[in-house]
C-alpha cells in the first residue's frame, strides 16, 4: 500500500518579477540538456517512440526540436524552481 502524500512547498501565492520570469526559458533548456546528457550516459538513444526495454526516447533531441508540450513541461519545472527559491528567501 502506498501511503506517500507529496507535500511540495506552496508557491501558489508567488508572482515573479519579470527579471526572474525571463530566466525560465534558459533554465528550461538547461533542464532538458541535463536530462538528455544523463539519459545518453545511461545508454539511452533517440527513438521515434519511447521504448524502455530498448532504451529509446523521442525526446533525445535538442531543446528547440521538442514539441511545445515537452518544452512546457521543462518550463513549468524551471518556473517552480524559481518560485521555491523566492519562497525560501534565497532570491
Amino acid at each position: 500500500m502506498n501511503t506517500y502524500i507529496p507535500e511540495p512547498i506552496d508557491t501558489s501565492g508567488i508572482d515573479l518579477p519579470d527579471r526572474l520570469k525571463n530566466l525560465t526559458e534558459s533554465l528550461a533548456e538547461n533542464t532538458h540538456e541535463h536530462w538528455a546528457a544523463q539519459r545518453i550516459a545511461d545508454g539511452w538513444t533517440y527513438g521515434p517512440k519511447r521504448d524502455d526495454a530498448a532504451m529509446h526516447n523521442p525526446c533525445l533531441v535538442p531543446y528547440n526540436s521538442l514539441s511545445e508540450s515537452e518544452k512546457e513541461y521543462d518550463r513549468l519545472t524551471a518556473m517552480e524552481t524559481i518560485k521555491v527559491l523566492v519562497a525560501l528567501e534565497y532570491l
